[in-house]
C-alpha cells in the first residue's frame, strides 16, 4: 500500500479569532494520534496541556507535548481529538483514533480516504 494524504483542516476550538488551517496530512493508520507539526501548533494558538511519550516510527522514543483540543474537519464529518506535537515534525499525520472516530478507513482499492458505511455519516443509537 502507498502513502495517502488527505486535506483536512483543523481549528482552534478555545479560540474563535485564530483562522482555521487546511493542510495535508499523511493518512497514518499506524499512528494512534493526530500529530502536528511545532509551526502549525504556533499557527493556530494552540496551549499545551503535558507531555506524553511516544514511539515514533524509526524505532525512537520521544517526549512531544499535548495540545487541548483541536477540532479536524474532512469533507462533511468532523471529530475533536488532542494533537501530538512531536519535536522536529515535518508533516502532519492522521491516525486511526481521530480516522475511526469520523467513520474513515483507506481504500486499498483507490489508495485514499472514504467512509467506511460508505459516503454518508450515520450513527448508530443503541
Amino acid at each position: 500500500m502507498g502513502i495517502v494524504h488527505a486535506e483536512i483542516t483543523l481549528k482552534n476550538l478555545k479560540n474563535e479569532t485564530i483562522a482555521p488551517e487546511t493542510v495535508t496530512a499523511i493518512v497514518d493508520t499506524g499512528s494512534l494520534n493526530l500529530v502536528i507539526t511545532e509551526d502549525l501548533c504556533r499557527k493556530l494558538g494552540l496551549g499545551v496541556e503535558g507531555e506524553r511519550t511516544a514511539h515514533i516510527a524509526n524505532g525512537q522514543r520521544v517526549t512531544c507535548k499535548r495540545t487541548e483540543a483541536v477540532k479536524v474537519y474532512w469533507k462533511d464529518r468532523d471529530t475533536v481529538v488532542h494533537a501530538m506535537v512531536i519535536p522536529g515534525a515535518e508533516k502532519v499525520l492522521l491516525g486511526a483514533i481521530p480516522l475511526e472516530d469520523m467513520d474513515l478507513m483507506v481504500s486499498p482499492v483507490t489508495q485514499e480516504l472514504v467512509g467506511v458505511h460508505g459516503d454518508k455519516v450515520e450513527c448508530l443509537v443503541l
